[in-house]
């Protein structure tokens, strides 16, 4: 491996977690997750479990928490969230396209600023599909594709440095279009800017039930 393509992995293995546990911690950010945690129960998985941001923010009728994400420095920094957790924590696997879960055998799912991320996106939505309890909702807050054309246009072009610099994370993904077309439907759904350039803050906030 070449000098520039080892300082890639290290910036991707150890640079880009600790900027998305900083960036994400945000105060809006924490209300969002406030709101997109509410009425998860019993055993759930999240893919892209980070940090752990979400943990504090889980509410007490989650009994187990299934936790699914490749990057060991995010964990590291979840030591003392995890310690600190109500919720017990099972780190379960490491691909969100892949999950090591039965069919229907967990009672929900969440997934926050992950979708832009995951390299097969639909495989990953038609994963927790498979593996929610009938009636189970998937929980998500992602950010992704505005339907303003002068945003969308720049969120196109800066795509391919963002995907560089940030894990592969994309600016242009269009959310509820991948979510109903891994046979969810979506039950409840608002959609808003961050505070913010527009185009790294289109938000998709919102529930979804396999069909």
């Amino acid at each position: 491996m070449g000098p520039l393509r080892r300082f890639g992995a290290c910036w991707e293995a150890h640079v880009v977690p600790r900027m998305v546990n900083k960036m994400c911690a945000a105060t809006p950010v924490a209300e969002m997750r406030d709101r997109v945690t509410a009425g998860l129960h019993g055993t759930v998985v999240e893919v892209g479990f980070g940090s752990g941001l979400n943990l504090p923010h889980l509410p007490p009728s989650v009994d187990r928490l299934l936790a699914v994400d490749p990057a060991m420095t995010g964990r590291r920094l979840a030591a003392e969230r995890i310690e600190a957790s109500a919720v017990p924590v099972d780190l379960v696997g490491l691909d969100g396209e892949e999950l090591p879960l039965g069919d229907a055998s967990v009672d929900g799912a969440i997934s926050t600023f992950t979708l832009c991320t995951i390299p097969d996106a639909g495989r990953a939505l038609r994963e927790l599909r498979r593996v929610l309890r009938p009636g189970a909702q998937l929980h998500f807050l992602e950010h992704g594709l505005s339907p303003d054309p002068p945003v969308a246009k720049w969120q196109h072009r800066l795509t391919p440095l963002q995907r560089r610099v940030a894990g592969g994370c994309h600016f242009d993904r269009p959310i509820e279009r991948l979510i109903a077309d891994a046979g969810f439907t979506i039950t409840k759904l608002r959609n808003h800017y961050m505070p913010g350039p527009k185009t790294f803050g289109y938000l998709y906030e919102g529930t979804a039930v396999g069909a």
